[in-house]
């Protein structure tokens, strides 16, 4: 846990691109609030894998929408039998149903379509979300951060030098 923080740390003061760091969110956005199971999760692993994005934030961030799919999948569920049940977009789900690949991806589903659209509703403001705070972590904070009492404290305590040496020994591998 201490190198995943570290790691982390390492992201945030690097000169990774923020979009790079926003990618990684959004990806674990997807997979995290959509049924571990499905399909499309495949693909979604594939991106993660491929992309230059940074692992340990993805799993971060699969952790943590996770979790918030775990609170808000009655919700998703209702939304994916609306769409469902809409008659205008009845002649949609029939076409998209007698297509070999849509029902293997499971868009029948209601919990994995009212996941997947919700994601795709909340991704481009998060996107912005998280390139905005990462841009303006490093121009107005890292520094009061690397400053302050509390990472004074970090580094005078045995945790906190375990965090920081596990910093440390990534920045070097990283280098």
């Amino acid at each position: 846990m201490i190198s995943i923080i570290a790691r982390i740390l390492r992201v945030l003061n690097s000169e990774t691109a923020p979009a790079q760091i926003a990618a990684a969110v959004i990806l674990a956005l997807f997979m995290g609030l959509s049924p571990l199971g499905s399909p499309h999760n495949l693909f979604i692993l594939f991106l993660v894998l491929v992309m230059r994005v940074n692992l340990s934030l993805f799993l971060v961030s699969l952790a943590l929408f996770s979790g918030i799919a775990w609170l808000l999948d009655p919700y998703m569920h209702d939304f994916g039998l609306a769409l469902l049940q809409t008659s205008a977009l009845e002649g949609l789900w029939t076409s998209l149903y007698n297509s070999g690949f849509w029902r293997f991806i499971g868009f029948n589903n209601t919990l994995v379509l009212g996941s997947v659209v919700m994601a795709a509703i909340l991704a481009i403001p998060l996107y912005f979300l998280v390139t905005f705070l990462v841009r303006n972590y490093r121009e107005r904070l890292r520094e009061r951060v690397l400053r302050s009492r509390i990472m004074l404290a970090f580094k005078g305590n045995k945790w906190g030098n375990k965090l920081f040496s596990a910093y440390n020994t990534v920045n070097r591998y990283r280098s």
